[in-house]
């Protein structure tokens, strides 16, 4: 999925390029699933930067963790997170500079909680990147009933502390939207 066919899917180089990420940068990728953009994030904030991949399935942490071994990402960080409970990322509040999220937000029930606890770990002046599917794109996304629309999530992280900055290209099926923590 690394190739696009015409533009369609989601480039994690491309994409973490518009995150615009500085060396030292401490970052979390909720939802981190199969650790697709795990090697631009540890890219992009170097040796003295921290990249947690936060996920809620047990499995898919180890397997995380054993990505990261085998590519030499040391400031790879796994870490089991339940996003819909409070506290339930065992992160600082107010300790990332940056926070990212793929493809998930239409799997979270609890949005509001979600996106408060995911708030919490964000510093004041950092960044929340989300992209998610623009539609269900008859069933090679969610299911139609599940899709979070950019208009949605806009009113979801404003409500939660966030304001919204710019829109950034995200594929043909998916939108980017940048927030920043007030």
């Amino acid at each position: 999925m690394n190739t696009p066919i015409g533009g369609q899917f989601v480039m994690p180089d491309i994409v973490v390029s518009h995150f615009h990420l500085r060396e030292g940068d401490l970052v979390a990728d909720f939802g981190a699933g199969s650790g697709f953009f795990l090697k631009p994030l540890s890219q992009a904030v170097g040796e003295t930067g921290r990249v947690f991949a936060c996920e809620i399935q047990k499995v898919l942490v180890e397997k995380l963790g054993d990505q990261a071994r085998l590519q030499g990402l040391s400031n790879v960080h796994p870490l089991w997170c339940d996003l819909e409970e409070s506290n339930g990322i065992k992160i600082g509040t107010n300790e990332l500079d940056v926070a990212i999220m793929v493809n998930t937000l239409f799997m979270i029930e609890d949005k509001d909680t979600a996106v408060a606890e995911m708030g919490r770990t964000v510093r004041t002046g950092g960044k929340f990147f989300v992209i998610d599917w623009t539609e269900s794109f008859a069933g090679m996304g969610p299911a139609p009933d599940h899709v979070v629309s950019a208009e949605e999530a806009t009113i979801l992280f404003e409500k939660n502390g966030f304001v919204f900055e710019r829109e950034y290209p995200a594929g043909g099926h998916h939108y980017g939207l940048a927030f920043r923590k007030v």
